[in-house]
């Protein structure tokens, strides 16, 4: 009986044992790769702001020397739409979302975010020249089955889409997730997000764009409600709880 319990004893040691050595490891190796982690985050974020801009193809492997080179990073004040100091490289969207200190709860919710970061920042992309040629405004709304966030371009008018990227969803392959197909967002560029009366007009059409509808993008296929998501949410980021200050702030300017 005892050689038995003895028996039982070094097993249950030995289960113990190798659970915490292997606790221990994946502890180590999770901060050990979080630096490497957070180097390819933030690279694979440069790479999509590049991608809306259009430089991603002159940039080729230089990514980050691309990035540095021509593109300010901004901290803006989402109700006043002025520029704030803030750490635009270590800003996360997401993490600001869920503190209440630092996000609210917008009042017309269209987009379906629930809460939604006081800040934001947004990115200058200069020319050779060194005026602005782009504006990149990070966005973000709900799809059939999750948040989708993504990029959109904007020329220096700070009205005519120059590109819609789609970086991080969860939508149906071959439906929703056409948001990543080059046909369809070929179809932005040139597109207006708002009218003559500066409401915002820009949607996805069920169906297809009327020929010359310049605030109006096909819809996607078979996908109703992310072709519905992507509306809500362009509609939500250019109206008043979004960008429409700081555009109101710097159109007639001119971002420098």
């Amino acid at each position: 009986m005892s050689s038995k319990k003895e028996t039982f004893g070094k097993t249950v040691g030995f289960v113990f044992a190798v659970c915490v050595v292997c606790a221990l490891l994946v502890s180590f190796s999770a901060v050990q790769l979080k630096p490497l982690q957070k180097a390819n985050k933030l690279l694979d974020q440069q790479t999509k702001i590049l991608e809306a801009s259009g430089l991603l193809e002159k940039a080729g492997k230089d990514i980050v020397k691309t990035y540095n080179e021509y593109v300010d990073a901004r901290m803006i004040d989402l109700s006043t739409g002025e520029f704030i100091e803030g750490d635009v490289v270590n800003f996360d969207e997401r993490r600001n979302s869920r503190d209440k200190a630092l996000s609210v709860k917008p009042e017309n919710d269209i987009a379906g975010i629930n809460r939604q970061s006081k800040t934001a920042v947004v990115y200058l992309v200069k020319n050779d020249s060194g005026a602005v040629e782009t504006v990149v405004l990070p966005i973000v709304g709900a799809g059939l089955w999750d948040l989708m966030y993504g990029y959109i371009g904007l020329e220096s008018d700070l009205n005519t889409v120059k590109s819609v990227i789609y970086s991080d969803h969860k939508e149906t392959p071959g439906l929703g997730a056409e948001v990543l197909n080059p046909k369809w967002k070929a179809l932005w560029p040139g597109k207006k997000i708002y009218d003559e009366q500066n409401n915002v007009a820009i949607e996805l059409v069920k169906g297809g764009a009327k020929a010359g509808d310049v605030h109006g993008v096909d819809a996607l296929s078979g996908a109703t409600l992310t072709s519905n998501g992507v509306t809500h949410t362009l509609q939500f980021w250019f109206g008043k709880e979004g960008y429409a200050p700081f555009i109101a702030n710097y159109r007639a300017e001119g971002v420098k």
